[in-house]
């Protein structure tokens, strides 16, 4: 028997796997579980991509980096878009169910923490939130001990012929990527030199910018559906989400507009 549409998408099992906790239930809770579960397909595909344009930078494939660094940033977009769905959603709305998610919370989400950690935003921290023991914890584990996109772009330009700074290149990948001042020299010479190198460069800071609307799309979005209530699972809510705002993840691309 030829393979059927629904049994190539495993539409029984994607469609049957939305279980609202609400009586009734709430209608807008099936909106909530539904977008949620969108969001965590987007990461996933995320994480495929960013492993994909890392094996390409380390390859030096300029232009499949550069595919991948467009789809990337259109499927950021999109996610930010999926943010007006849900502000489709009342306070009254949300409150109506919001109690039945009890420690539940999208800060527990192991994808969007391992997207962080695979752009750079690496941090121990994030680990204290997973058990001992538990598969989510040894995936960020391992994350965290694996180079970045950041580390995959200076090898890119090792194997591009430029002068990286060796301090750069034998980082501890298990820090955040801090600005550097020989860092910044490279990327000016990189964007007076290298015309396919200094687009990669305006991709990343796209990308960096792409993460930052989203995250700002998230705090408003919080913040009009919840006001300054704490955030479910016991987080303060918009107010953490703020702190997460204006951090780059690529620093020294930031840094060296000036003087461009």
């Amino acid at each position: 028997m030829a393979l059927t549409y629904g049994e190539y998408l495993r539409l029984d099992q994607l469609l049957d796997a939305q279980s609202p906790q609400s009586e009734g239930p709430e209608h807008d809770e099936w909106l909530f579980i539904t977008t949620h579960q969108v969001y965590e397909l987007w990461f996933k595909q995320m994480l495929l991509e960013v492993s994909e344009l890392c094996r390409a930078l380390e390859h030096g494939q300029t232009h499949r980096a550069l595919a991948e660094l467009k789809r990337l940033l259109t499927i950021l977009k999109t996610l930010v878009q999926q943010v007006d769905v849900l502000e489709t959603m009342t306070p009254m709305s949300f409150s109506s169910f919001r109690a039945r998610l009890a420690t539940a919370s999208g800060f527990e989400s192991v994808q969007f923490r391992l997207f962080e950690l695979a752009l750079g935003h690496k941090r121990a921290s994030v680990l204290a939130h997973y058990p001992e023991g538990s598969s989510e914890r040894a995936r960020l584990s391992q994350a965290l001990e694996t180079r970045s996109l950041w580390d995959a772009f200076l090898r890119y330009l090792l194997r591009a012929g430029f002068v990286v700074p060796h301090a750069a290149l034998e980082r501890d990948v298990r820090e955040p990527i801090a600005p550097s001042q020989e860092v910044q020299d490279l990327l000016l010479q990189v964007y007076r030199e290298d015309a396919l190198a200094s687009q990669l460069c305006e991709r990343l800071v796209d990308l960096d910018e792409g993460i930052q609307e989203w995250r700002y799309r998230h705090v408003k979005m919080v913040e009009r559906t919840i006001g300054t209530k704490p955030g479910s699972g016991g987080s303060s809510g918009a107010d953490y989400l703020k702190s997460t705002l204006w951090k780059p993840l690529f620093p020294d691309l930031w840094a060296i507009r000036v003087k461009l």
